[in-house]
C-alpha cells in the first residue's frame, strides 16, 4: 500500500508541475507581439471596409435598424455601443475614433490603453452588426481578447521605439511575463477547440464522409478566384484533400500540442487557410487564422524570423562602411 502511495504522489506532484510549467512559465513578448502586428492590421482593414457603405450598415436608416438588432439580442449578454448612436454626423465621429484607436493598436502605440479599447470597438461592431457577422471577424475579435491580456506592445511596435529613444538606444530587452504565457496558451486552447468543433461539425455531413466536399468548395462560383475545377478528372485527388482537412481539423488540438507532430499540424494550417485564401477568394479570413496559429510558434523562432525579414530589407551597406570601423577590443 506504501508503494502505491508513493506512487500517486508523485505522479500528482508530476502533474501539478506540469500545470505549473504550462501555465506560469514566463515567456518572451515576440510571438504575441507579432499576432498583434498582424491581426491588429488586420482588425483595422476589416473595419475600415465599413467605410465604404457605413450608413447602410449602421446609420438611420440601416439595413438592420438599432431597434431589430437590439431585438435580435434580447436575452443573450451582449452590448454595442452603436445602439445608441443615431445621427450621422455622430456615426462618423465615433467610426472614425475607432479607426484611429484601432490604428493605434496595430502599430503599438499606447498597446496596454488601446488593445482593451480595441477589443470593445471590434465586439461592439460585431454585437451591431450580428446579420453581417463573418468568420473573420470572430477570429479578429479572438485575438485581439487575449493580446489585451499581455505586454503585446513589449516588442515590434511604436511603444518599443518610443522606449529605446527615452534610453538612448539603450533600453533593455523586455523580460519574460507570465502574462505573456497565459494569454499564449488561452489563444492556443481557443484556437484548437475551434478546429475541435469545426471538424465535429464536417463529419455532420455526408460530403466529408464521401470525399466530395472539396470538390463543391472549388465549384462553387461564388467563391471562386482561381480555377480549380481541372480537379474533376481527379477524384482521388479531391477525396484526399477533403479526408486529410477533415482528419486534420478534428485531430489538430492532438497533434499541435505534440513536439514531435506540431509542425505537422502548423504546416497544415498554412496550406489548408492558405489553400482557402488563394482558390476560395477568402483572402482576410485565410490570413487571420494563420495569423492566431502562429501563437505556436515560439518567441525565438519569431524572433529570428522577424531579423532574417528586416535583413531582405534593409539597404546594402557601403563597401568601406566595415573597414572604416573602430575595432572592437
Amino acid at each position: 500500500m506504501n508503494g502505491v502511495a508513493q506512487f500517486l504522489k508523485g505522479q500528482a506532484k508530476y502533474a501539478a508541475d506540469a500545470w505549473d510549467r504550462f501555465w506560469f512559465t514566463p515567456a518572451e513578448p515576440h510571438t504575441m507581439a507579432f499576432i498583434r502586428l498582424l491581426s491588429g492590421s488586420m482588425l483595422f482593414y476589416t473595419h475600415l471596409v465599413w467605410t465604404i457603405n457605413l450608413a447602410a450598415f449602421l446609420g438611420p436608416n440601416a439595413w438592420i435598424s438599432n431597434e431589430v438588432s437590439q431585438e435580435l439580442a434580447q436575452n443573450s449578454y451582449v452590448w454595442s455601443y452603436w445602439w445608441w448612436v443615431e445621427s450621422v454626423p455622430m456615426l462618423w465621429a465615433v467610426h472614425l475614433i475607432g479607426l484611429v484607436v484601432i490604428g493605434m493598436y496595430a502599430v503599438g502605440y499606447k498597446t496596454r490603453i488601446t488593445s482593451v479599447l480595441s477589443w470593445l470597438i471590434a465586439v461592439s461592431y460585431c454585437h451591431r452588426l450580428i446579420s453581417s457577422m463573418f468568420g473573420l471577424d470572430q477570429v479578429n475579435t479572438m485575438c485581439v481578447m487575449y493580446l489585451m491580456l499581455c505586454p503585446a506592445g513589449a516588442v515590434y511596435s511604436v511603444d518599443r521605439w518610443l522606449e529605446n529613444r527615452r534610453a538612448g538606444g539603450k533600453a533593455p530587452e523586455p523580460a519574460p511575463r507570465v502574462s505573456t504565457n497565459i494569454a499564449t496558451r488561452l489563444l492556443q486552447i481557443h484556437l484548437a477547440i475551434v478546429y475541435l468543433f469545426g471538424g465535429i461539425g464536417k463529419m455532420r455531413g455526408e460530403l466529408w464522409w464521401d470525399g466530395s466536399a472539396a470538390w463543391y468548395a472549388f465549384a462553387i462560383q461564388e467563391y471562386q478566384s482561381l480555377d480549380m475545377t481541372w480537379m474533376i478528372h481527379f477524384p482521388w485527388l479531391i477525396a484526399l484533400i477533403t479526408h486529410v482537412t477533415v482528419f486534420w481539423e478534428t485531430f489538430y488540438f492532438a497533434l499541435v500540442w505534440n513536439r514531435h507532430t506540431r509542425w505537422l499540424a502548423i504546416a497544415m494550417a498554412f496550406v489548408v487557410h492558405g489553400s482557402i485564401a488563394i482558390c476560395l477568394g477568402m483572402i482576410t479570413f485565410g490570413l487571420a487564422m494563420i495569423f492566431a496559429n502562429l501563437s505556436f510558434i515560439s518567441p525565438p523562432a519569431i524572433r529570428a524570423t522577424v531579423a532574417w525579414l528586416v535583413g531582405l530589407f534593409r539597404p546594402p551597406r557601403p563597401a568601406g562602411a566595415l573597414a572604416n570601423q573602430p575595432a572592437r577590443t
